[in-house]
């Protein structure tokens, strides 16, 4: 399930990725009085530089190199199962195919190819075929459903790392990107979005200023149509305030706590920082989301959530040298 038209816009699994480039301008037209610069004289070979022309094959081969892929992995065990009930569906066990996918993603980036990696959804693709009347029994069906979900999914970027490791890290962007999109959906109802984003982001460089250097692990929850949503954010603090995070994951979380403050939704936040060593033990913190703000919670109440089952309400033992602390009061923003 491949497909040759992927964007490299869409990688959503880079560090601290750089700012979009800014449109080209068109260029301006000669100068008033100008001469136009004398044709350089064709040195041999045919081609622009005194390059030998290009036969139809070394042609095509070097086009080959400047298109990019995209493949549509079967991440689950269950993704698998259920696309074995199709009859042109060739394969037979999970760890197989997932070699043979892998070795196909080795072959394409040792001829130069860029290849992005994206989750086959065999849900979505049975509704998709519904909707679109194409027969869902087919390769070529499923090449078009791939150009679709690459068009707007989470794609990572193979980049020679282990099979078991790029299926982590689709299904980890594939969540992230789930509730990203579900959150903006919410945010942008509201009118509010660009008011609340603000201040999501406010929260969040107030909430690492106040953790201060090290090692941080943020989890933020918040229920956006009795959907419960959590973001989660990795972060490196230095000593001088520079903050080293995955950008798509300080953008989820900004735009999930932009939606709880837009609707007015009770949600929580909580801050692990440390190393879990002795000479960095960790320190759990945590925050409630009301008012359109980040308040702190008490020693008490932070212990509470963090030793509670959230499924059963049954107590569940605090973690061995682990120290629950209250959080530490944000400044707001003026209003």
């Amino acid at each position: 399930m491949r497909h040759d038209d992927h964007r490299p816009d869409q990688h959503d699994d880079g560090r601290r990725p750089g700012r979009p480039a800014r449109p080209h301008r068109r260029p301006a037209g000669p100068t008033r009085g100008a001469r136009p610069a004398p044709a350089r004289p064709d040195r041999g070979g045919g081609g622009p530089h005194g390059r030998p022309p290009l036969s139809s094959a070394a042609a095509r081969q070097a086009l080959r190199r400047e298109v990019p892929s995209t493949l549509a992995l079967l991440t689950g065990h269950d993704d698998f199962t259920a696309m074995r009930g199709y009859a042109t569906f060739a394969f037979d066990d999970h760890p197989g195919y997932l070699r043979h996918a892998h070795g196909l993603l080795r072959s394409l980036t040792a001829r130069g190819t860029h290849v992005g990696v994206v989750r086959f959804d065999p849900h979505a693709y049975t509704a998709w075929c519904a909707e679109t009347g194409r027969p869902a029994d087919d390769p070529d069906t499923r090449t078009r459903y791939v150009a679709d979900v690459a068009s707007g999914g989470a794609v990572v970027p193979y980049e020679g790392q282990p099979v078991a490791d790029l299926v982590d890290q689709v299904a980890l962007a594939t969540a992230r990107h789930a509730t990203w999109s579900r959150a903006a959906d919410v945010l942008a109802r509201t009118g509010e979005a660009d008011t609340c984003f603000d201040r999501a982001c406010l929260a969040l460089s107030r909430l690492f200023d106040a953790a201060g250097p090290g090692s941080h692990h943020l989890v933020c929850s918040v229920p956006l149509d009795d959907a419960p949503l959590v973001a989660v954010v990795h972060a490196e603090r230095a000593a001088d305030g520079t903050v080293d995070l995955v950008e798509a994951d300080a953008l989820t979380l900004c735009t999930l706590l932009a939606a709880g403050m837009a609707t007015r939704t009770p949600g929580g936040l909580v801050l692990r920082t440390g190393d879990g060593t002795p000479e960095a033990p960790d320190h759990v913190r945590g925050w409630t989301l009301r008012d359109r703000w980040l308040h702190p919670l008490t020693e008490a109440q932070v212990f509470a959530a963090y030793c509670t089952d959230a499924d059963t309400g049954d107590p569940v033992p605090p973690e061995p040298g682990v120290t629950y602390c209250a959080g530490t009061p944000l400044p707001p923003p003026r209003e």
